[in-house]
């Protein structure tokens, strides 16, 4: 029997899908599993320059972009998986993904569907790894910068959860699609993702129908990913209003009529416009956000020997120079004495530095810097 099922949409996004399938190619191990990735009509040849690399994946290659959910459960028809990992292809999971989340769901049989710890790219914690549901209250303290100016009250900080400690294991409301494992029978009890949301608020309303089932929801703290954040998305006024939109779609399915329904749709209709014009006046300072390395600039490189000297050989004879004290940037260089966990943990114990990674034998090397840009790509 296949012990678990991982399911990966992508857009565009090929070298960060790249790092990612050698994290989870390292984290499989042992375990009897099956990968799916399912593009979304990328035009930046994902599956040809993938499927050569990593013949173990199963490759759907759809016409159109069919939104994040609809593409999800594509390949939840073909999974036989006992469990569904639900995976962004902007992310790195540790080697010990599995044996730990899975050891941890298995302990509690009303545990419907598992979350993890995220870091962004620069090391600094995901507040999305643990959420409650958008109600109206949880929605006007956030957009209304009470969550941030409060972001560990119990009062003001719900969708956060900001009073539940981010170090310890919780039962929370909602879960990120970014990465969520899902018992295959309570996903066949609830449902898969609502095709109606075409990007956004598909996993709030997953989660929502796994209580609803029965079930519950835990955030696991000991399990740390990276999640880069955004890679698949252009961030403009088009994101803005695809994001906000799906939030008003959650709550007229949920909540529908009444005052708190009403209240929420009007509030979350005049986020739209404020955001939009905030987008509008951040567009200039992103819009450089994609270049390589600065040139003339240091870069330290940390890891394994074999990997080092990948990248030193490309490096050769460039603008950039490889230092061993101060640098601008930081390449972790994964293999066999330094592994993906390493790199995990040494960017969550120093926030706030420049990182990138480079999984040995791969072709790439990424990071980001800046969540509410692109990120950072080197094609080897």
């Amino acid at each position: 029997m296949v012990k678990v099922s991982i399911i990966i949409v992508s857009y565009n996004v090929k070298y960060f899908l790249e790092q990612c399938l050698c994290s989870v190619k390292k984290a499989i191990g042992e375990w009897k599993a099956e990968v799916f990735v399912v593009d979304n009509n990328s035009f930046d040849g994902t599956i040809q320059y993938l499927q050569p690399l990593f013949p173990f994946v199963q490759f759907i290659s759809n016409k159109e972009n069919q939104g994040f959910g609809k593409a999800n459960n594509q390949a939840v028809r073909n999974a036989t998986g006992q469990y569904i990992l639900f995976l962004n292809p902007d992310t790195i999971v540790p080697e010990n993904f599995f044996s730990k989340s899975i050891a941890f769901i298995e302990m509690y049989p009303r545990i419907g569907a598992l979350g993890v710890q995220m870091i962004d790219g620069g090391g600094h914690f995901l507040q999305e790894s643990k959420r409650g549901f958008p109600t109206s209250w949880a929605s006007f303290c956030k957009l209304s910068g009470l969550t941030s100016l409060f972001p560990d009250s119990k009062l003001f900080s719900t969708y956060y959860l900001g009073h539940l400690d981010r170090e310890s294991n919780h039962e929370v409301e909602a879960l990120s699609g970014a990465c969520m494992l899902v018992k295959k029978e309570v996903l066949d009890s609830s449902g898969g993702f609502d095709e109606r949301f075409f990007m956004y608020a598909e996993d709030i309303d997953l989660s929502y129908r796994i209580q609803q089932s029965g079930y519950t929801n835990h955030y696991l703290s000991e399990v740390v990913i990276i999640h880069f954040k955004g890679e698949s998305t252009t961030k403009d006024i088009r994101y803005v209003k695809l994001f906000y939109k799906a939030m008003v779609q959650f709550v007229k399915k949920h909540y529908p009529g009444g005052i708190t329904g009403r209240m929420y749709t009007g509030i979350l209709k005049m986020a739209i416009a404020s955001r939009a014009l905030f987008k509008v006046a951040s567009l200039p300072f992103l819009k450089d956000a994609h270049k390589y390395l600065p040139v003339n600039s240091k870069i330290f490189l940390q890891g394994n020997k074999a990997s080092i000297n990948e990248i030193k050989s490309v490096l050769f004879g460039s603008n950039i120079a490889v230092t061993t004290n101060t640098a601008d940037e930081i390449i972790f260089c994964e293999g066999e004495d330094f592994s993906f966990s390493e790199i995990i943990d040494t960017m969550k114990l120093s926030p706030g530095k420049k990182y990138k990674i480079h999984a040995k034998s791969s072709f790439s090397i990424v990071g980001s810097h800046d969540k509410r840009g692109p990120g950072n790509v080197i094609a080897l």
